[in-house]
């Protein structure tokens, strides 16, 4: 009986679902034919229907990343240093979903630096995600929650702590758990609350500075949306 569309897009996401699995236990360094092929309880011979060589497994495999990435439940927040907050919190893995999608996209990262264009496309992509991050800190500053000052220098930094800390979660989740990381991003919002811009004036450093504890409570890790894409580990 010849198999119809139906069945090759049901057979398609069986696959799709199997190259998941081995990303989240062996990253890209172990994706290879006869991973998918185990995890999927078939034969290499199967896969090479739907993947003729190795570097279309990977460019499906990114694929897969990217298209997960964009579907993932987000925060809802309000404005400001509480969205800010909420946006940064998205990117750590808090959560076993989120830690699957941070070790994937963190073991996609020797694949990037081994092809230019790729590198470039990383680039591209995490530029993206501090422009948006940098959006949310100048409104915070509109509000007054965080000192006047160069927005996008302060977003370069946040993304610079969490994608640090989302690489030491993943590598000793026992003295990083979720909690922890919780902790350490609020302590890095209130530094940058607390500590002047450089060639900031006397009046915008004398700021009053918002409880951090103020924001954690109007921004609960636990209210999720689905919303704009950024990079998991961006």
């Amino acid at each position: 009986m010849a198999r119809t569309k139906g069945d090759h897009e049901a057979r398609r996401r069986d696959v799709s679902e199997a190259v998941w699995r081995v990303l989240a236990v062996r990253g890209f360094g172990g994706l290879t034919m006869r991973a998918v092929a185990a995890e999927l309880g078939a034969t290499t011979g199967l896969l090479t229907h739907y993947f003729p060589a190795k570097r279309d497994l990977v460019a499906h495999a990114l694929e897969l990343l990217d298209r997960r990435s964009a579907a993932r439940p987000r925060r809802v927040a309000g404005e400001g240093l509480a969205a800010l907050r909420a946006a940064l919190l998205d990117v750590l893995p808090l959560t076993d979903e989120a830690t699957d999608g941070n070790r994937i996209w963190v073991s996609s990262w020797d694949t990037a630096l081994a092809d230019p264009a790729l590198c470039e496309d990383y680039a591209r992509k995490y530029a993206r995600s501090r422009d948006k991050l940098s959006d949310l800190v100048a409104a915070a500053q509109r509000l007054g929650e965080l000192p006047a000052g160069d927005p996008a220098r302060v977003a370069a930094g946040a993304q610079a702590f969490v994608l640090g800390l989302v690489v030491q979660a993943l590598l000793d989740p026992e003295a990083f758990p979720p909690q922890r990381q919780i902790d350490l991003l609020d302590d890095h919002l209130a530094a940058s609350a607390a500590m002047p811009m450089p060639a900031v004036s006397a009046v915008s450093s004398a700021m009053p500075v918002p409880a951090v504890s103020a924001v954690r409570a109007a921004a609960p890790v636990e209210t999720a949306t689905t919303s704009a894409a950024a990079p998991e580990a961006g």
